[in-house]
């Protein structure tokens, strides 16, 4: 393997999953991940509303024909009605997975509590902390205290092992201050973990390191070994720790989402009965014609606030499972050409 080999496989390649690369960058991550979901279905009403009025000032849309309007109307109750059957559809996924039988909440409590004794023994620690973005930090340093350690045991190897590892070593090293300083900038809760993890590419990491123990078994010292032994094991438990936080996280945002579209369900409602109602006499619509297009505008927009509720929470929790949907060493982000180690069948005999 040679030096430029090495220095692509072991640095290029690793996902900088968030990273703020300029002002569309910035915000293209606000909208998917990092934007309060609120906010974001604000967002989008507004800009429907300011398309909406742009496009009647000129002259492309029109709301003096009562049948359209009527039509419209119709519509968006139909649309609303099947979004809270949608709505009705999530809950149940999410009670399906609440309501279980005494032998396996005792088998998923029995996991979680094993789950935290693992972190507290990799830290060294009596107990770890119920926050998740602090149990992040504890795994995080326990990646890095395990890299520092294996790229001091090879000090005494070889040239080309000791250069391959401390190459390794300082981008895992670099990956887990980036990541720690984004849990100390932000407040402690479930989401900023899931934010931070999805940011840290521990899959690849894993794949490189079990790469190396195969590879030079035979060159590292039984220390060496030893080290990168308890580095994977680290990596391992960082995978856990980003599963469990994702599990939790996406069962309270889809809990939260439905209550937030059972609020907005009932104005949208109304506000599509309304805009029918307005066009519905005889004689034409009672309101001025000067402010019935803005009012039938406004009446819209009310109307699609749970569709932008939608749009907002699936972005992010759409987002948040492509992101993380490696599992261990198996990397189906990766395209195949982005820097494989050159193996064949049966190299080792």
């Amino acid at each position: 393997m040679s030096s430029s080999e090495t220095d692509e496989t072991l640095e290029s390649y690793g996902a900088d999953v968030g990273t703020q690369g300029g002002v569309l960058t910035g915000f293209r991550e606000w909208v998917m991940i990092q934007g309060s979901r609120i906010a974001v279905a604000a967002v989008l009403l507004l800009v429907i509303s300011v398309l909406l009025v742009a496009s009647y000032e000129l002259d492309l849309l029109g709301f003096a024909n009562p049948n359209s309007v009527t039509r419209v109307a119709s519509g968006m109750i139909a649309g609303t009605f099947s979004l809270v059957t949608l709505v009705v559809s999530v809950n149940q996924l999410i009670l399906s997975q609440e309501f279980t039988s005494a032998g396996k909440a005792r088998d998923r409590l029995d996991g979680v509590v094993e789950f935290r004794q693992d972190v507290a023994e990799e830290a060294g620690i009596p107990a770890s902390p119920a926050a998740p973005t602090r149990v992040l930090e504890l795994v995080i340093e326990s990646i890095r205290h395990d890299a520092i350690a294996f790229a001091d045991a090879v000090d005494d190897h070889d040239d080309e092992t000791r250069e391959i590892v401390t190459k390794f070593t300082n981008s895992v090293q670099e990956r887990a201050d980036r990541i720690d300083d984004t849990l100390e900038e932000t407040s402690f809760g479930t989401f900023t973990a899931v934010s931070a993890a999805i940011n840290y590419d521990e899959a690849w990491q894993l794949y490189v390191a079990t790469h190396l123990h195969g590879e030079y078994a035979d060159s590292l010292s039984s220390d060496a070994s030893e080290r990168l032994e308890e580095l994977i094991g680290s990596l391992k438990l960082f995978n856990v720790a980003r599963e469990h936080f994702k599990t939790t996280y996406l069962q309270r945002e889809l809990t939260r989402f439905s209550q937030l579209t059972i609020y907005c369900g009932v104005p949208s409602i109304l506000s599509a009965i309304v805009l029918g109602l307005l066009y519905a006499d005889v004689t034409g619509p009672s309101v001025n014609v000067v402010v019935l297009p803005y009012l039938a505008i406004v009446l819209i927009v009310v109307g699609l606030s749970p569709l932008a509720l939608l749009v907002s929470y699936i972005l992010r929790t759409a987002t948040v499972t492509r992101r993380t949907s490696s599992v261990g060493p198996m990397i189906p982000q990766k395209d195949p050409e982005q820097g494989p180690f050159d193996v064949v069948y049966g190299e080792d005999q």
